[in-house]
């Protein structure tokens, strides 16, 4: 009876986090059809979200990005819901649990393609086969600690401890950010993200120099957010409107039409 009841405080606080705010205002929108015509499977897509959640994640995280996808390619999926645009996004959705969706979901908002550079095919398709096994997988929202976090859309926190209320709690909720999921598929590559770069010094007998070696420390998947993959020096950012040969002087620029002489 009581986790019944946790389960419905839990929905009924995903479906409230879940609503469109109405401060979110788009700018510089990509078109459909050059953001699919950029992305390639293993790409992560940082969506500015529209949501109530989204507004929280954007003050906790200091980051226009409040959501990730990742693009899996349009070939493995059928259509979605009887239309004729392939899922070919897989994200983590607080009321849903992980899912599968088509890019056309985005049009409207703004978004930015991340993706891993060097990363090898056959890492790649494991990353995507990830992904696409954790289809399904729904969160306890009986935890309803990991989600009132979100309910204080800029709580009173001291910067640096902005990001450990990602993690508050540790509980299922906490990967409905979406990016700690992804995440975790790339650390089973282990592709970097954000890793630490821990300094030792070491010595050559030979010469008795010092000489400095950077060791790679993976972070526990429950502190990533969208924006680590926007900062992170091992994805490229990828930007449609150069990748079709930009040339400045093709612009139409709108002209604001002069005001009439009253003089």
């Amino acid at each position: 009876m009581g986790a019944t009841l946790l389960e419905r405080i839990g929905g009924g606080l995903a479906g409230y986090l879940e609503q469109p705010s109405r401060r979110y205002v788009t700018f510089s929108v990509t078109p459909l059809d050059r953001l699919k015509a950029c992305l390639r499977p293993g790409d992560v897509l940082l969506v500015e979200g529209d949501k109530r959640i989204s507004v929280a994640i954007k003050y906790l995280t200091q980051s226009t990005w409040s959501h990730a996808a990742f693009h899996v390619g349009e070939e493995w999926s059928g259509a979605a819901d009887g239309s004729s645009e392939p899922r070919s996004l897989i994200e983590a959705d607080l009321q849903d649990g992980v899912i599968a969706v088509p890019l056309a979901k985005y049009e409207s908002l703004n978004t930015r393609i991340c993706r891993p550079v060097g990363l090898s095919n056959p890492d790649r398709r494991k990353v995507v086969r990830f992904m696409i096994e954790r289809l399904g997988m729904h969160y306890d929202l009986k935890n309803v600690i990991d989600l009132m976090r979100y309910l204080l859309p800029t709580p009173p926190v001291p910067v640096p401890w902005r990001r450990r209320m990602l993690a508050l709690g540790s509980g299922d909720p906490t990967r409905a950010i979406c990016s700690t999921l992804i995440a975790q598929a790339f650390q089973s590559v282990r592709y970097p993200i954000l890793p630490h770069v821990r300094e030792r010094e070491a010595y050559d007998d030979a010469a008795r120099r010092h000489v400095m070696r950077e060791y790679l420390h993976i972070r526990h998947h429950s502190l990533f957010a969208p924006r680590d993959f926007d900062i992170s020096p091992y994805f490229a950012i990828v930007k449609p409107t150069l990748e079709g040969n930009f040339d400045y002087r093709r612009l139409n620029w709108y002209e604001e039409p002069a005001a009439p002489d009253t003089a």
